[in-house]
């Protein structure tokens, strides 16, 4: 196997489903599937054996929900990002994922056309999430007062934050602020490890909360 595919991990008990996505992405040169679970038991017992880059995980799940399931992977292997398929547009639970540190969303409806290019830009560490969406979501945020910074943040990394609630991905932060993609990335890693977040997504909640974006 390459070693440069990114490691897939599909969990969904709607075995057709889960089956016709498996199936396109085996396709994908650059993808490669480590497991299958239609619970949250099974992920348990195949998370043990496999160390997966991405997790593509159904909200609805026959023993919990994927919520839940997602901290469990937080736990077990903190490398791996976390998208969530979903059939349910309740605010209350996409803000919930991102609380559970996912890295963002595809629909149902829509994951065979969105599923590759989610699960590419997961693993290369952007938020799976529509500007549309993520400016829909934050002003839904309660405002309430978590751990602050380990550390001040940097004016720069006030800048690159600012853009991350604004949707960008690191390439366009990186044209806005003519700074390379390197630069900013080392940037976004820093806030992920000042705000103790384990996503894009959840370094913009918790910032929101805090009063470091304007929602």
């Amino acid at each position: 196997m390459n070693t440069d595919r990114i490691r897939v991990l599909v969990v969904d008990d709607h075995k057709m489903f889960a089956e016709s996505l498996v199936n396109l992405l085996e396709r994908e040169e650059d993808l490669a599937i480590v497991g299958q679970a239609g619970s949250v038991g099974e992920l348990k017992r195949v998370l043990q054996e496999t160390e997966p880059d991405v997790v593509l995980m159904d909200y609805r799940l026959p023993d919990g929900d994927g919520i839940e399931a997602a901290g469990y992977v937080r736990r077990e292997r903190s490398e791996a990002q976390i998208v969530m398929l979903t059939g349910m547009s309740d605010d209350t639970v996409l803000l919930r994922a991102i609380d559970a540190g996912c890295a963002g969303f595809v629909t149902k409806d829509n994951a065979v056309e969105e599923a590759v290019a989610a699960i590419r830009a997961a693993a290369s560490g952007e938020a799976v999430i529509s500007p549309h969406m993520l400016s829909r979501l934050l002003p839904k945020l309660r405002r309430e007062r978590e751990q602050e910074p380990q550390s001040p943040l940097t004016p720069r990394e006030r800048e690159v934050l600012l853009l991350l609630a604004e949707g960008l991905s690191n390439g366009a932060i990186a044209e806005r602020l003519f700074i390379s993609l390197n630069t900013v990335r080392n940037h976004v890693q820093n806030l992920l490890s000042k705000l103790g977040a384990h996503s894009k997504l959840e370094a913009v909640a918790i910032a929101a909360r805090n009063g470091l974006v304007d929602r």
